[in-house]
């Protein structure tokens, strides 16, 4: 463990240099991992683990989508691919995948099989921070961790096969054995993270529910659909309001903050473009910091758990989510998305 500077601050931050894949195989060379869920983050983390060489194995309810891709990435029912009771009974080290909802109706059996000794590891910090919505408290003679990869699975698994990585944060809630924090950053490696940050259960899940309803998805889809708006009742053209909204950001601006930070891309601008941008940023944090921190509070309170788990729970949700997502995708701002990517080179 190294601590980093970030802008002033010190972190703690593990790297492969310092802890390689040999030592997180010897570390983790007794174990039996076990993915519980094959759902968003299961496949990447375990077809990662796989390819590393880990004893992993996959827990997911029979006959279900998710077993049938399961089934389609390689896993053998009876060998490494079981029922959920089944891969618990028969793992050291079981990552609780299965969604947060999921995770709520499936402690009882998970909970059973958590003898003395064992590892209970997550990628998100929900159950055990409201654990009195969730009902998830682990008994005291097991190590609880948490590696939480920056990203979706389908991403952990991609930069996994370019020979990159996706960085993770890490956390130990509970450590029985004097054993969890090699055990926490072996399985953190094992899943191919570039770097490991450390932090704990619920800053980990405010952090989460906060980015995921602010600027990575909630945030930054309804900025589109306010500058779209505006330019089409101004007389732009789809294609024209699409590009100048999306297309750009995506695929040039965003690309260059990625390489080399904000700063950089501004310079790789015109001076229009520049002085534009650094003049509006200040009025555009001014207005949106309110709703940051409403948004924090609300997650902070438990409120934004609460709905999730509300919605998680009502036979209607996926049918509803339907309809939801089929009012974003059938909108003219993203029919026009579809035609664009359409006429990409690459997608010609």
């Amino acid at each position: 463990m190294a601590l980093l500077n970030f802008g002033g601050v010190e972190e703690n931050v593990v790297t492969r240099a310092e802890f390689p894949l040999e030592k997180a195989l010897e570390v983790l060379k007794n174990d039996t991992v076990a993915i519980l869920g094959y759902g968003v983050q299961g496949p990447g983390q375990a077809l990662n683990l796989r390819d590393n060489g880990f004893n992993v194995i996959v827990g997911q309810r029979k006959e279900s989508a998710s077993w049938t891709k399961a089934i389609a990435d390689g896993w053998v029912p009876g060998k490494d691919l079981f029922d959920i009771e089944e891969a618990c009974k028969r793992a050291t080290y079981i990552q609780f995948l299965l969604s947060d909802g999921g995770q709520i109706d499936g402690w009882a059996t998970v909970k059973k099989h958590l003898t003395a000794g064992k590892t209970l590891g997550f990628s998100h910090g929900f159950g055990i921070t409201f654990n009195d919505q969730t009902g998830i408290v682990p008994a005291a003679d097991v190590d609880v961790v948490l590696v939480a990869p920056k990203g979706s699975g389908t991403s952990l698994r991609r930069l996994f096969q370019q020979g990159k990585g996706l960085n993770s944060s890490y956390a130990i809630y509970q450590d029985a054995t004097g054993k969890a924090y090699d055990k926490v950053i072996a399985y953190g490696v094992g899943v191919g993270s570039g770097y490991l940050f450390e932090t704990d259960f619920r800053r980990e899940v405010y952090s989460d529910l906060t980015g995921e309803r602010g600027v990575l998805m909630g945030a930054i889809a309804g900025i589109f659909e306010a500058q779209y708006a505006v330019l089409r009742e101004n007389g732009h053209t789809p294609s024209e309001a699409f590009n100048e909204t999306v297309e750009e950001l995506t695929q040039s601006l965003m690309p260059l903050v990625a390489e080399n930070g904000m700063d950089w891309m501004y310079a790789n601008t015109s001076v229009t473009a520049q002085r534009g941008a650094l003049d509006w940023r200040h009025k555009f944090r001014e207005a949106t910091r309110p709703v940051f921190e409403d948004l924090y509070q609300s997650v902070k309170e438990g409120k934004e758990a609460a709905i999730a788990i509300d919605a998680a729970r009502r036979p209607d949700y996926r049918e509803s989510l339907a309809k939801e997502l089929a009012e974003i995708r059938e909108s003219e701002l993203w029919k026009t998305g579809k035609t664009v990517r359409g006429l990409r080179p690459e997608n010609a």
